[in-house]
């Protein structure tokens, strides 16, 4: 099984990358998603939260204020950092198990759409690992746009993540975005044939069909051996 790992930074387009995979039949495993889950009212990670931050970050329906918890743990390191090892074991183990879901399906290729992957040190697990990359000033602009937030705001929130510069040095593929959408998508083809090429042998036997094939020939290979050793018996 082949786990590409997927990042980038906020108002990057690394979520638009996702869409794509995903118009293209190529299962994604979103980490926003598990995040969203672990949060749900009445779940372990949810207790958690409101243990440690109290009823004020509560919708009138019980619900996170996801957007009340992201301005209180943007603006303050050690928050967000107390936040991120509050819930990163819920989320590793929501993650795990969408991941054995889709093994289970067969599937040979997915894709792990993580934020944090690699200050959360998901990307050990994941080769290739792209990363959705553009310059600071258009991530500024973008983020601006799409928030309609303050400017202090915005560079709050892109100055929580590890820089773009960072993760570009630390990726297999880069995917530069900072030029149209169309252009995107041109980029992405090309991304596409590399993430969906064969299997190498290390990464079929990681895969439910490789694992079945290994399973089939040691159950051949225990007949064959049971039924020379009853002959030689019988001979004998």
């Amino acid at each position: 099984m082949r786990i590409v790992g997927l990042t980038g930074g906020i108002a990057s387009g690394k979520s638009t990358v996702s869409n794509l995979f995903k118009s293209h039949d190529v299962p994604v495993v979103d980490a926003d998603i598990v995040a969203r889950e672990v949060l749900r009212k009445g779940s372990g990670g949810w207790k958690k939260v409101i243990a440690a931050f109290g009823d004020e970050i509560l919708l009138e329906n019980g619900e996170v204020n996801r957007p009340k918890l992201g301005q209180i743990v943007f603006s303050d390191p050690d928050k967000r950092q107390f936040l991120n090892r509050l819930l990163a074991p819920y989320i590793s183990r929501g993650i795990f198990f969408e991941i054995l879901k889709l093994w289970i399906k067969g599937y040979k290729v997915i894709v792990l759409d993580v934020p944090l992957l690699f200050e959360a040190k998901i990307d050990k697990f994941t080769k290739p690992i792209i990363v959705v990359w553009v310059d600071p000033d258009t991530q500024i602009q973008r983020l601006l746009a799409r928030d309609k937030s303050s400017e202090e705001d915005a560079r709050n929130r892109i100055n929580a993540q590890m820089s773009l510069d960072v993760k570009r040095g630390k990726a297999d593929i880069v995917i530069d975005n900072t030029g149209s959408l169309d252009d995107l998508s041109l980029r992405f083809q090309k991304v596409l044939v590399e993430v969906t090429r064969p299997l190498t042998w290390a990464e079929f036997w990681r895969c439910r069909q490789g694992v079945f094939t290994v399973l089939a020939s040691v159950t051949s290979g225990v007949v064959l051996f049971m039924k020379a050793f009853n002959n030689h018996t019988h001979i004998s």
